[in-house]
């Protein structure tokens, strides 16, 4: 009797019951390069993991590893590092407690996306007064962190009130993040509309609504991404809701982060300039990563890119800065590209990206903050420390030569 060949390439079931990981780790070992993968020629949506490589990370994860070790990997892209009910990505899928982002995205408004992760009442985001400070010559996100340090400032710790009055609290400094990048919005019913119509009434393209209220549900929440995290340090303090929102703003500002539609935007006029095949070459010669293409959580591509570009007709220039980095690079398009070809294609203002970012991750860092408010918890990981230790400082100290005492001058020389 023939004895049956175990197959060389696993669906990702089996491969994470060999594995004992949840998703997101066999993902990141995808994006590592650890474990070779290739899509499902019966469903593509899907992948297949190599079998071969899928069990050397198996064996050796069965071996004995230290805690110090097991929390240095998490803390990138790594095993989960903490509890949360609020989102996920499972199997190239991105959950909102359990419903899927995508099709909320075709009919929801972030309001009701909020309502789904705050586990309340579809709130309105209009702010119960003016902003404390008012910066007319600021541009929009430095008017932003400003409007947010002020209402830090004031309003009251979140540790000891209901959860409730935090979530009244949330919608209202959310309101005033609103305001301070699009402009108040002084008539009442403008200021109940809908953020994605405040938006497009703010940028006067209301054509564009539609594709703006995608967006933001698209990008509510993800996972514990580097805002988010920092979200939820701050709220481990007790810290005031607007101070936990300026934190996460703060965080998404960096280039890597909320800034990466800025570095595609950046790319396509330098597409413009010398042809794209040129400046994707240029990009990659001077060792920057190319922010449009790739994400460690989709290895089959970023369902949000596919989901907010459902509709638009990309420009001739996209299409090619699509067709020669998936050449090159072998990724697909992410959701920085779909952020900078949703401006190019309303002309919309140069910072619409991060501002659509900034708005609608508010929603997410908020069920974030809520969630971790209610553990009463404090996080606090330690460092493993690899500067000198206290031995090395004495033995210095002893060894160091005995030196003159420098002499004062009698006046000064300046």
């Amino acid at each position: 009797m023939t004895a049956t060949k175990a197959p060389l390439w696993l669906p990702a079931a089996d491969a994470l019951e060999l594995m004992q990981v949840r998703p997101q780790t066999l993902y990141a070992s995808v994006s590592r390069g650890r474990i070779r993968a290739k899509p499902d020629a019966t469903d593509p949506r899907r992948s297949l993991y190599h079998r071969d490589d899928v069990q050397r990370i198996a064996a050796r994860a069965r071996g004995r590893r230290s805690s110090e070790a097991v929390a240095s990997e998490a803390i990138q892209w790594g095993e989960p590092v903490l509890a949360s009910g609020v989102s996920t990505v499972a199997e190239g899928r991105l959950l909102y407690r359990g419903q899927d982002a995508c099709a909320l995205a075709a009919h929801a408004t972030l309001e009701e996306v909020a309502g789904l992760l705050w586990e309340s009442a579809t709130p309105c985001f209009a702010a119960a007064m003016p902003a404390a400070v008012a910066h007319t010559d600021a541009v929009p996100l430095q008017a932003g962190l400003l409007a947010l340090a002020a209402r830090a400032a004031t309003d009251l710790p979140s540790r000891g009130r209901s959860r409730a009055v935090l979530q009244a609290e949330a919608a209202d400094v959310i309101g005033t993040l609103a305001d301070a990048l699009l402009g108040p919005a002084p008539a009442p019913p403008a200021r109940a509309m809908p953020l994605h119509m405040r938006l497009a009434s703010a940028w006067r393209r209301p054509r564009a609504a539609d594709h703006l209220r995608r967006a933001l549900v698209l990008l509510a929440d993800h996972e514990l991404n580097a805002s988010t995290f920092a979200a939820r340090v701050t709220a481990s303090t007790g810290a005031s809701v607007a101070a936990c929102l300026l934190t996460g703003l703060s965080t998404l500002t960096g280039p890597l982060h909320g800034g990466a539609s800025a570095a595609v935007q950046a790319l396509m006029r330098n597409a413009a300039a010398i042809g794209t095949d040129a400046a994707v070459r240029e990009w990659l010669a001077h060792d920057r990563p190319l922010a449009a293409f790739g994400h460690p959580l989709y290895p089959n591509g970023d369902v949000r890119c596919h989901a907010l570009l459902e509709g638009i007709g990309l420009p001739p220039a996209f299409e090619e800065l699509r067709d020669v980095g998936s050449r090159l690079l072998g990724e697909a398009v992410n959701i920085d590209f779909a952020l900078a070809a949703l401006a190019a294609v309303h002309k919309l203002p140069a910072g619409a990206p991060l501002t659509l970012f900034a708005l609608a991750r508010t929603v997410g860092w908020t069920a974030h903050v809520l969630e971790q408010q209610a553990t009463g918890q404090l996080i606090r990981p330690r460092a493993r420390y690899t500067g000198p230790g206290p031995g090395a400082l004495a033995a210095a100290a002893t060894e160091a030569p005995t030196r003159k005492p420098l002499r004062t001058a009698s006046s000064s020389r300046g």
